[in-house]
């Protein structure tokens, strides 16, 4: 049983909340987003700037676990107890990659192990922890980091690119937005070659002007491109399948597309809702699942984002690398050949579907591309000038694969893959 988060006068709020998420993610394998806002209600009056700090050192832990584990492992006779080992990793992480000064980062621990229950570990944590601030950055010196923080099989499944993705994936991603038509780019804002605006990481987006107006919304750079690249015109028919939360049918309307946003868990739905209302953009919401829903008329266009394993999204979400197994795959593959065959179903002769998926994994990607052509979808390469700029994101193929290994020098990208069919 996870333990309750402390009240105790000693504890200190940010590692406390950090320790419940490591522990609900590496026991319970909760997403970290879910493990916080589910967090105990204790910290319900915590300030917003130490639920961030908390979600930074979390996020910190899980990307660079691997390293972690490799400059503790000899200053430790035999492997500590679980959540002894997270309070370890916990200190480590502020020492060597958050500045965090060794007094504070040595004794909030030592006072953490206290307070959770672990006590008699207090002096393992405080000498430990010692002999790291003592060696201080020198430890990781030799340490191929890239290749520790990737999960072996993920990192055979990616190949040649492997260590491009890895490296990309060792750094906070920044914040990217997708502007409405007609907006302001916000201050401080960097215009990428895709059109996308880009911030830097840890910026609070509720807090830039125009926000309430409904003038951006959030949409990694990568993340934009597949509704652009299905290139909807005003006044056809489309669907924005697995629609939550909304940014691809934010592009799609701003189009002047008549679009019906289809999801199926009702709680994406309110937030899609939610944010469709902010961006004062209207859409046909229906909840309901893709496979079974039947649309009012055979439609234009089809932008399917189908439900994967997200392991593109591993620099914004670095839980992923620790929540997702390769016998996940299967199952996902499956689900998205019966959405490709329902999206088919639903095309007019001659339309067409974009598919897209925030994946690295070949098999929700080239795989499922073979599969498409069973169900009476003709594979239509995307163009050097649809990609003109980004053209190391157009493989021979023609289809579409970003990944955080790309655009190094502008903060990364995330992992996407989209391919283009039309309907035979």
């Amino acid at each position: 049983m996870n333990k309750p988060l402390s009240r105790g006068a000693d504890a200190d709020p940010t590692r406390t909340i950090a320790f419940a998420v490591l522990v609900a993610v590496t026991e319970r394998r909760r997403p970290l987003e879910e493990a916080l806002d589910q967090a105990d209600p204790a910290v319900s009056a915590v300030p917003a700037r130490d639920r961030a700090a908390a979600h930074r050192l979390a996020a910190t832990v899980l990307r660079r676990m691997g390293t972690l584990d490799a400059v503790l492992e000899p200053f430790l006779v035999r492997a500590p107890p679980p959540r002894v080992r997270i309070a370890l990793l916990m200190g480590a992480a502020q020492l060597l990659f958050l500045d965090t000064p060794p007094h504070a980062a040595v004794g909030t621990m030592v006072s953490l192990v206290r307070t959770q229950g672990l006590a008699p570990f207090a002096g393992l944590v405080n000498a430990v922890l010692r002999r790291v601030a003592a060696a201080g950055a020198g430890l990781l010196d030799g340490l191929d980091s890239a290749r520790l923080d990737v999960p072996p099989w993920l990192w055979s499944s990616w190949g040649g690119s492997a260590r491009a993705i890895a490296e990309g994936l060792g750094t906070e991603a920044p914040l990217d937005l997708t502007l409405a038509p007609g907006a302001a780019v916000p201050e401080g804002g960097l215009v990428l070659p895709t059109g996308s605006v880009r911030l830097p990481a840890g910026t609070r987006v509720a807090g830039l002007p125009s926000y309430d107006e409904g003038a951006f919304w959030v949409q990694d750079a990568a993340a934009a491109l597949p509704a652009r690249l299905l290139a909807p015109r005003p006044g056809e028919r489309v669907a924005d399948l697995c629609a939550a939360p909304g940014g691809k049918t934010a592009q799609l309307v701003s189009a002047g597309a008549t679009v019906h946003a289809v999801e199926r868990d009702a709680g994406r739905m309110r937030r899609l809702r939610q944010n469709l209302d902010r961006l004062r953009l209207r859409a046909e919401l229906v909840e309901a699942d893709a496979t079974a829903w039947t649309p009012p008329w055979a439609l234009d266009a089809i932008l399917l984002d189908a439900p994967c394993s997200a392991t593109g999204t591993a620099r914004r979400h670095p839980d992923v690398l620790r929540l997702k197994r390769a016998s996940d795959l299967a199952g996902l593959a499956e689900g998205q050949e019966r959405l490709l065959a329902a999206a088919a179903r639903m095309l007019r002769p001659g339309g067409r579907l974009v598919y897209a998926v925030c994946s690295l994994q070949p098999e929700e990607c080239a795989e499922r591309v073979l599969g498409a052509v069973r169900h009476g979808l003709r594979p239509v390469p995307f163009t050097a000038d649809e990609l003109a700029a980004l053209p190391e994101a157009l493989t021979p193929e023609g289809w579409l694969r970003t990944h955080p290994g790309l655009w190094p020098e502008l903060g990364g990208l995330d992992g996407h893959f989209a391919a283009r069919f039309e309907r035979v």
